[in-house]
């Protein structure tokens, strides 16, 4: 059997139980990692990724809303094995933020920076201290193409969120490169979640997209699993675009 990208390296992903969190712990499995599955609150799911994918797997839950939750994740993530080689942040949601209601606008910001911005924030935090400590490690963040071209007007917040997302990935390149820490992110447009059902995938939307299709989350798990591997270092500090060319920069 050949050897995967991954052999032997602990990964953390995420929001693990479903969508772009779940192919990826697949794909990151089948590369021969370790995986830390996070999840929020499907614990059925977790579990029964687990049981699919059989040995080197450890289910967590930690709602990441909870400002102390990202430590607490992360601490057991490295208890498990000694180490984490990869942070993968993916966990997120399309959480709306409505301008004309006040109380609506405020809690819309507040869950999206929390959730969106300041509980990947904190876990890169933890993988920096835990990398330069170690000799160097991977953060692979998930942003959306929002984060380029903006949000639609009920999500202003999870557009910016995802935005600062990108800036602190690029900062963590900078800033700790020297340390053998590389930073990507990966942007993607529409893809085969349920969060992309519930922002309303029609007949209509289909014909305006070039492939015809939106993206399957197993592509982007693909673009996250080389990027973790570490085989194009240089590329630090850069983001990837998966929209079938939906959008375009």
């Amino acid at each position: 059997m050949s050897a995967g990208m991954l052999d032997g390296r602990t990964v953390l992903v995420t929001g693990a139980s479903r969508g772009i969190g779940r192919a990826t712990a697949r794909v990151l499995h089948r590369e021969g990692a370790y995986v830390v599955a996070h999840y929020g609150r499907d614990a059925a799911a977790a579990e029964s990724l687990a049981a699919e994918l059989g040995d080197r797997v450890l289910t967590v839950q930690a709602d990441l809303a909870d400002p102390a939750a990202p430590a607490r994740l992360w601490a057991e993530a490295v208890a498990w094995r000694g180490s984490v080689e990869v942070l993968v942040n993916n966990a997120g949601a399309w959480i709306a933020s409505e301008v004309t209601d006040t109380a609506a606008w405020a809690e819309g910001w507040d869950a999206n920076l929390q959730l969106n911005l300041q509980a990947p924030a904190d876990l890169c935090r933890e993988a920096i201290l835990h990398f330069r400590a170690r000799g160097g490690g991977v953060v692979v963040n998930v942003a959306s193409r929002s984060a380029h071209r903006g949000d639609d007007a009920g999500h202003l917040a999870y557009g910016a969120a995802k935005g600062g997302l990108l800036a602190l990935t690029k900062g963590i390149a900078r800033g700790y490169g020297r340390d053998g820490i590389l930073a990507y992110a990966v942007a993607p447009g529409w893809v085969a979640t349920d969060i992309a059902a519930a922002g309303g995938i029609d007949e209509s939307l289909l014909a305006g997209l070039p492939l015809g299709e939106v993206t399957p989350p197993e592509d982007v798990a693909e673009a996250i699993a080389f990027l973790a591997s570490g085989r194009s270092r240089h590329s630090t500090g850069s983001t990837l675009d998966i929209t079938g060319a939906d959008y375009v920069r």
